[in-house]
């Protein structure tokens, strides 16, 4: 008997994965490698919306808890995978700045704005404004971690490279029964492959498909990342990740002639030296219309969960949601209204509706 079947080794997964085991449960993840968002992420942690000047939800929580939870787990896998480095905001104009300080006003905003000017020249891009540095920022090196806890999970028998069969899912008073395991709940973090979930797929998860380059650029010379309408992510070795793109129809992890050339005019914009293109990336971000987390458990089916909706801040996210989430199964803490899946009601009327017609 498992504690928990968890469908999904993207960034929610694993955390909630991560989460069960250090409290001492026996999991076992199921992933078919369906979903790239997580996989292709650039994985950048901002605890602030620069295109609307305001404080990300508990932004100070999730920090303190990305911290701790990722660095432990860095030392678990024995690979360095969360990497600290500034964010510098280019200024426009005079105005730009002004706007700049006046939000580095608000509350919640103080901690997380440098009200010092950064103009630091760098050799490959034109700034005669400066920049603003937004402090506590970094990235995680997804691919890296994904690897690696995948590979912790197949070296203790806890992993499973298969598309997992909804249909088959037997009920049990207190557990469930896929195949030969059994399981005392399942949490299904399946990012935009939910929508194939018909225990859940009639709430209303959209995705914004992202694509990301990756370009080798010898003189441009970044130790900090660059933010304007893109980003410029160094990662070592002369490369940098370029992105990222917003398309709200295409829903394929295909990339686009035309997501590339989005990208290509961005960056000749904003750098004037020569580089290469060495990669294109593209998946489609789990995004839900009013911008929130969806975390909850299925009102027929008490042994079925959901973790989903991290969108465009996974990797600030998916620690807390996933401790968010295991101490309401195990301990029956409420939700936050914020992420909690009952704020659908028609989404759950639907559920009920789709349950009473098997």
């Amino acid at each position: 008997m498992y504690d928990y079947i968890i469908v999904g080794s993207g960034l929610g997964g694993i955390c909630f994965a991560e989460t069960a085991l250090s409290n001492g449960m026996q999991i076992v993840v199921f992933n078919d490698d369906s979903q790239k968002a997580s996989y292709v992420a650039a994985g950048l942690y901002n605890p602030v919306i620069l295109k609307r000047f305001t404080e990300v939800w508990q932004s100070k929580e999730q920090l303190k808890l990305l911290d701790e939870f990722y660095s432990q787990l860095e030392q678990k896998l024995n690979v360095k995978f969360d990497i600290k480095i500034p964010l510098l905001r280019k200024y426009f104009s005079i105005e730009e700045q002004n706007n700049w300080f006046t939000a580095s006003d608000k509350l919640g905003l103080t901690d997380y704005l440098s009200t010092t000017i950064v103009n630091k020249k760098y050799s490959s891009i034109d700034s005669p404004y400066g920049y603003g540095e937004v402090l506590r920022t970094g990235y995680v090196d997804t691919k890296l971690l994904i690897d690696s806890y995948i590979n912790y999970l197949s070296k203790n028998n806890s992993y499973v490279k298969e598309t997992f069969k909804h249909s088959e899912i037997i009920f049990h008073d207190d557990f469930v029964q896929y195949k030969d395991i059994k399981a005392r709940h399942i949490v299904f973090a399946e990012g935009f492959g939910m929508l194939l979930n018909p225990f859940f797929n009639s709430l209303p998860l959209d995705g914004a498909k992202g694509e990301l380059l990756l370009i080798k650029a010898p003189n441009l010379d970044l130790d900090v990342i660059i933010k304007t309408s893109i980003f410029v992510l160094p990662v070592g070795n002369d490369l940098y990740k370029v992105g990222a793109t917003y398309n709200w129809t295409d829903k394929t992890n295909t990339p686009t002639k035309e997501g590339k050339d989005e990208l290509l005019k961005e960056l000749r914009d904003l750098i004037q030296c020569d580089f290469e293109v060495l990669d294109h990336y593209a998946g489609v971000r789990p995004t839900v219309k009013d911008r929130k987390p969806m975390l909850g458990t299925h009102p027929i089916h008490k042994n079925l969960h959901l973790l989903n909706g991290l969108g465009t801040r996974g990797v600030m996210l998916a620690p807390s949601m996933a401790k968010m989430l295991f101490e309401h199964i195990e301990h029956q803490v409420e939700l936050d209204s914020y992420v909690n899946i009952n704020r659908f009601k028609n989404g759950f009327s639907n559920l009920y509706q789709n349950e009473q017609k098997d």
